[in-house]
């Protein structure tokens, strides 16, 4: 398919493969040192279609992430460099590793997107990101189309060949047909609820507010 992955020309370097993140300390035990230098915050942009200038915003990373069945699928690129995490509420959360060549070098990270409709391929907004950025939440995706992001480094002018860019190809599950029939369920109970209240509210008022005029319309009349 082509697309996004072939922007780069010859690859001067590899990327680093995005390794497993080990199991969850104990509590108490200080966290793992952070190897891959990352900067507390992420800048990042977004270009919308369109505007000619991005959306500036900042990210706190997810070092620590987990991905754990079934709630979560991972999805690895070929290289092994880029993970796409599909959780089941409809986000994804991007990782990568450090890609190879000298880090000084490094300006940042080009996203690209897309996913195929019926009869042509759509793009999503593209992104920008820092050099000290190592991953990425893209919220609200679709159910049930594929999508395809590429992840290129971004060097400065003069410096060595970058890498190809890393692609993964995922689809996002629709939402469960349980998790329709609960809500179905807790609605249909929350109106069955109130239909009972408004029965209780009609008859405590026929019973005790209405004047009985009826029962004395009702008594015969003696005649003289």
């Amino acid at each position: 398919m082509g697309g996004s992955g072939e922007l780069a020309g010859g690859a001067a370097a590899a990327w680093d493969p995005l390794p497993a993140l080990p199991r969850r300390s104990r509590r108490g035990a200080s966290p793992p040192a952070n190897s891959s230098g990352a900067a507390p915050w992420c800048p990042y942009k977004v270009f919308s279609e369109g505007q000619a200038g991005g959306r500036l915003c900042f990210r706190s990373p997810a070092r620590d992430f987990q991905c754990p069945p079934p709630s979560c699928r991972a999805h690895r690129s070929p290289g092994r460099a880029l993970v796409a995490n599909v959780l089941r509420n409809g986000s994804v959360l991007l990782q990568w590793g450090a890609p190879g060549g000298p880090g000084r070098d490094l300006r940042g990270f080009a996203l690209n997107c897309s996913w195929d409709g019926t009869y042509t391929r759509f793009h999503c907004d593209s992104v920008q990101l820092g050099a000290s950025c190592r991953d990425y939440l893209l919220p609200d995706a679709h159910g049930s189309v594929r999508y395809r992001l590429c992840l290129q480094p971004l060097y400065r002018a003069g410096g060595p060949g970058a890498p190809r860019a890393e692609c993964v190809e995922f689809s996002v599950e629709p939402a469960s047909m349980r998790d329709i029939v609960i809500a179905m369920t807790a609605v249909g109970g929350s109106i069955c609820v109130m239909l009972v209240i408004i029965c209780l509210l009609v008859a405590y008022i026929t019973e005790n507010l209405m004047p009985p005029a009826w029962g004395r319309a009702a008594a015969p009349t003696r005649g003289t």
